[in-house]
C-alpha cells in the first residue's frame, strides 16, 4: 500500500480558452473569456499521486484536512478513482485552483490558487493518531503539497520521522520551508520544482551547477534521491554517487495540460519500484508517465498503453556525481 499526504487538498478547475484577452487601455470594453472546455477534479500533490496510483491498479491511500462543500466534492472525486479516503474533517472551506489553458500555449498555464482553511491543534491531534496506524501498513509515504495555516513548518519532518521509524520509504514532494524542514528526516526521495518560487527560498536551484550543489547538501541530510524539474521536457535526478539526465523528446506544441505531470512523475516511479522494477526503468516509466499526462486534457493519464508508448522518447544520461 502508498499512502499519500495532502494536507491542503484543492478542488482543481480547469479551463480551456481559444484567446486570453487583456483588458482595454481605455477601460471601457471589459473582454469576456468563453471556455471552450472546462473540468472539475480533486487535486493537490499527494491527491494527485494517489489517483494516479489508483489508476495503476495500486492500492492507493489518501489523508489530509477537509473542509465544508469543496471538500465533500473533493471527497466525492477521490473515492470515485478507487482511492481509499482518510481524511480528517476542520471547519471552512478547502481552497480551489483556478487553470487557465490558452490555445497553442497550453505549456504557459494561467494558474490562481486559493489559500486553504485553518487546521486547529485538536484536529492535527486526531490526523497524527491516523496516520501513525496507517503509516504501519504502507511501504512507501508520499508527503506533498502546501502547509495550510495551523500547521507547524516542521509538519513533514515529524510525519517522515514517524513513517521511516514504521519501516516505510518517504518521499517529500514540496517546496519552500517545509521542503527544507523535512530533508532534515533524510526522505527516500524528494522532489522540489524549481518552477515553484516558494521551492527557491528552501533550496536553490537555479542553475545546473546549483542544482548539483543542492543535490550534494541532500545527500548529506541523507537523502536516498532528490529529483529536480529544471526546465519542461527534463529533470535531473541526483543519487549519492551518480547524476541522471532524464529528457522527453517532445514538442511544447504536443502539450494539452502540465497542471498533473510532476505527480504523474512521482507516481509512476512509485508505481514500478513497488512493482519491483530497477530505478532506471522506473524512472524511465514515471518521465513517460508525465509525458502521457502533459499530451492529454485530463490532468492524469488514465492508459498505460499510452505511457508505456512515449517510453521510448524518455532519453537518459548517466554520469558520476563528483
Amino acid at each position: 500500500m502508498i499512502l499519500t499526504v495532502t494536507p491542503d487538498p484543492a478542488l482543481d478547475k480547469t479551463y480551456w480558452v481559444d484567446r486570453l484577452v487583456p483588458p482595454a487601455a481605455d477601460h471601457e470594453e471589459v473582454p469576456v473569456l468563453r471556455a471552450r472546455r472546462s473540468m472539475r477534479e480533486a487535486g493537490g500533490k499527494g491527491i494527485n499521486v494517489a489517483m494516479f496510483l489508483a489508476r495503476m491498479g495500486m492500492d492507493a491511500v489518501a489523508m489530509g484536512f477537509l473542509a465544508g462543500h469543496t471538500g465533500r466534492m473533493i471527497l466525492r472525486y477521490v473515492l470515485e478513482e478507487g482511492v481509499t479516503a482518510n481524511f480528517v474533517w476542520v471547519a471552512g472551506e478547502n481552497r480551489t485552483t483556478v487553470t487557465v489553458l490558452q490555445r497553442g500555449q497550453e505549456f504557459a498555464p494561467l494558474v490562481i490558487h486559493e489559500a486553504g482553511p485553518q487546521v486547529p491543534s485538536g484536529s492535527t491531534a486526531r490526523f497524527l493518531k491516523k496516520y501513525d496506524q496507517a503509516a504501519a501498513r504502507a511501504e512507501y509515504v508520499v508527503l506533498g503539497g502546501r502547509l495550510p495555516p495551523g500547521l507547524a513548518v516542521d509538519f513533514y519532518r515529524d510525519l517522515a520521522h514517524t513513517a521511516k521509524a514504521r519501516g516505510a520509504k518517504v518521499v517529500l514532494h514540496t517546496g519552500g520551508a517545509p521542503l527544507w524542514k523535512g530533508m532534515e528526516a533524510g526522505p527516500f526521495l524528494v522532489k522540489p520544482d524549481i518552477r515553484d518560487p516558494e521551492s527557491l527560498t528552501a533550496l536553490p536551484a537555479g542553475t545546473e551547477d546549483d542544482i548539483l550543489q543542492a543535490g550534494r547538501r541532500a545527500m548529506e541530510l541523507g537523502v536516498d534521491m532528490m529529483l529536480v524539474s529544471h526546465h519542461v521536457t527534463g529533470d535531473v535526478l541526483i543519487t549519492p554517487d551518480s547524476i541522471w539526465d532524464l529528457d522527453a523528446r517532445i514538442q511544447l506544441s504536443e502539450f494539452r495540460n502540465l497542471m498533473g505531470a510532476d505527480d504523474a512523475l512521482v507516481g509512476g516511479i512509485l508505481y514500478r519500484l513497488a512493482e519491483g522494477d530497477e530505478l532506471e526503468a522506473a524512472v524511465r516509466f514515471g518521465m513517460a508517465a508525465a509525458v502521457a499526462s502533459s499530451e492529454a486534457e485530463e490532468k492524469l493519464c488514465r492508459c498505460r498503453e499510452d505511457i508505456e508508448r512515449e517510453m521510448a522518447r524518455i532519453e537518459i544520461h548517466r554520469r558520476p556525481l563528483t
